[in-house]
């Protein structure tokens, strides 16, 4: 139970719209041990919403067909919507033919069983790529603001080889309430987008490029030392990671807007 929750609980009951033994039985069901479900290889942890604010997500590789579908069948039994990342297409198809309404993202490398909500929040993110060969960092980024219902546009190639290109997409970023800005190469394009925006931007740095780009390494250590003061960074390629702490972001800011 968030603290939230709590100060609602008992406003409810210290205005009369609750009484004690409906407060009683929602405090037992916080203090209870946290649910989890064991499967062959994992303890899933269907707790998770209730603490986070989300399910937990399956991270696919290096994980057998058998294993992934366990735990798929758990989270999807137990009502929680699941998202799993970095998965094969082997993987991918044995849920495919388990689930048929799952959506799948080869591109992303990401699915959800069953699919993304219909009816997003009024969180707004938008997703930039300085290149198209950055895009499978920024699809992962995508189908997990999808997931996390969040509103969100996906613009490509706006690196600043081409600064004009970023400038023709500036009426968008300013409807937006967090950006995700992906870059490989020398991962300069998040700093010129925090120049432009007056919310938070997370960089991810990806592992394309040239030999001196280290891996993604270049990029990384370009986007830490941003002189941007809005811009914040995660690791090499986690698109997912940085499409989460996004949709958190995004989150709370539409819900103080309500």
């Amino acid at each position: 139970m968030k603290l939230e929750n709590l100060r609602q609980l008992l406003r409810a009951l210290q205005e009369g719209e609750a009484d004690v033994d409906d407060v009683t039985q929602r405090l037992w069901a916080w203090l209870e041990p946290a649910a989890t479900a064991a499967t062959q290889d994992a303890h899933v942890d269907l707790d998770r919403p209730q603490r986070c604010g989300f399910p937990e997500v399956i991270f696919c590789q290096n994980k057998s067909v058998q294993s992934v579908l366990e735990i798929v069948d758990v989270l999807v039994k137990s009502g929680q919507k699941c998202l799993g990342t970095r998965v094969s297409a082997e993987q991918a198809e044995a849920v495919l033919n388990k689930y048929p309404q799952t959506h799948y993202n080869p591109v992303a490398r990401t699915f959800c069983a069953p699919c993304p909500p219909d009816s997003p929040t009024d969180a707004r993110v938008v997703v930039l790529t300085a290149g198209t060969s950055d895009r499978p960092v920024a699809e992962e980024a995508v189908e997990t603001l999808r997931w996390m219902k969040c509103q969100v546009e996906l613009i490509q190639d706006v690196g600043v080889a081409g600064p004009h290109r970023l400038r023709q997409q500036l009426p968008k970023l300013q409807k937006a309430d967090v950006a995700v800005v992906v870059a490989g190469m020398e991962g300069a394009l998040p700093s010129v987008v925090g120049g432009y925006v007056d919310y938070p931007v997370v960089a991810v740095p990806t592992s394309v490029g040239y030999g001196a780009s280290l891996g993604g390494l270049a990029a990384l250590l370009g986007m830490l030392n941003s002189c941007a003061a809005n811009v914040t960074v995660v690791n090499i390629d986690a698109g997912f990671k940085a499409g989460y702490i996004a949709g958190m972001i995004a989150l709370r800011t539409a819900a103080r807007r309500k």
